[in-house]
């Protein structure tokens, strides 16, 4: 959104692009906190979004777009000593071996670190494995989304569990969670009383124009289309493309 689709939008439409970044329901949070004023919206999991609906909640979101989907992985660092036990051997044995340095979000701020976790624990019962279950709880593996690719890449860590999206993005090698089905699914929103309505809507055309799909594809998303539109309410400006 930062560095490929915001500045393309700014090219084609003149408006400016600056993105807070982050675990979704953290986002959520600081929306529904006033931390941070928004015009628009993207998690990585639509149940995110119920937490913005209605009246107890600042009745900040009526509808959202699903658009995408991606799928969860393991990423690792090419550089580590595990890297070749990685591609040889199944993920959950190589994850707890001794002095392998694992990362994952926090499940309580992030829909990534909700699926690593079941990920884990998933795997654990199925291949009766109490020290993959051990390791799902491990508070110290846990770290802000914001860092995790950057502690991966700077040596930090041997692997984490990331999005296809952002694997392909930051050149990260990755295995697929063989016996594991999971993936973030992507909405995106106008936000009801955004400062920047126009700008808002225009941005969320854009998204889901060709242009930007084309590139989101290019990344390692799977596009659902055309995106399926939960709740009412949306803008006038939007009705064609998502009923396309």
């Amino acid at each position: 959104m930062q560095k490929q689709l915001g500045p393309a939008f700014q090219t084609a439409t003149g408006y400016t692009v600056t993105g807070f970044s982050g675990g979704s329901k953290d986002l959520a949070s600081e929306i529904k906190g006033k931390v941070h004023q928004g015009d628009v919206f993207i998690s990585a999991s639509p149940k995110v979004n119920a937490t913005l609906e209605g009246a107890a909640n600042g009745n900040w979101v009526s509808w959202y777009a699903t658009y995408a989907t991606s799928g969860l992985v393991i990423g690792y660092n090419a550089n580590s000593k595990f890297a070749s036990d990685l591609k040889s051997k199944p993920w959950y044995e190589v994850i707890t071996e001794p002095g392998f340095r694992l990362g994952f979000t926090d499940p309580a701020t992030d829909p990534k670190g909700v699926l690593a976790v079941q990920a884990m624990t998933d795997t654990a019962a199925r291949m009766h494995l109490p020290a993959l279950k051990t390791l799902s709880g491990d508070k110290s593996d846990e770290f802000p989304e914001e860092t995790l690719v950057g502690r991966l890449q700077a040596g930090q860590l041997d692997a984490g569990f990331f999005y296809t999206a952002e694997a392909v993005a930051a050149n990260i090698p990755t295995v697929p969670l063989t016996g594991e089905d999971l993936k973030a699914t992507y909405t995106v929103t106008v936000l009801n009383n955004a400062p920047h309505e126009a700008a808002a809507e225009a941005f969320v055309s854009y998204v889901l124009g060709s242009d930007a799909q084309a590139t989101l594809k290019q990344d390692g998303f799977t596009l659902i289309t055309p995106p399926k539109v939960t709740g009412t309410g949306v803008p006038a400006s939007l009705q064609g493309t998502l009923s396309q």
